[in-house]
């Protein structure tokens, strides 16, 4: 059970994003965006878009900071991943 954050790589409106992700339940990371004051329009399907400013003070409230494509395996390994195409 855990909330997953990867790196801020991801250009738009003028500053890198960060995808914030659980690899349990969508409800365990609309609790975890609530608490730490992530805005529900940062929301997209199966994950949050967060900016490179909030990625350590996430990562301090317990968020675990893994790699991209660790991010995706475990998104997918937990049945919670959007495809592309469904999007």
């Amino acid at each position: 059970m855990a909330i997953l954050i990867d790196d801020a790589r991801w250009p738009a409106h003028g500053t890198l994003w960060a995808h914030l992700v659980s690899d349990t339940s969508i409800e365990e990371l609309h609790a975890f965006a609530r608490v730490n004051g992530i805005n529900a329009r940062a929301f997209d399907l199966d994950h949050y878009d967060v900016p490179a400013r909030a990625h350590d003070r996430l990562v301090a409230a317990g968020a675990e900071h893994v790699s991209g494509h660790e991010l995706v395996r475990r998104l997918i390994a937990s049945g919670l991943r959007v495809r592309a195409k469904d999007r």
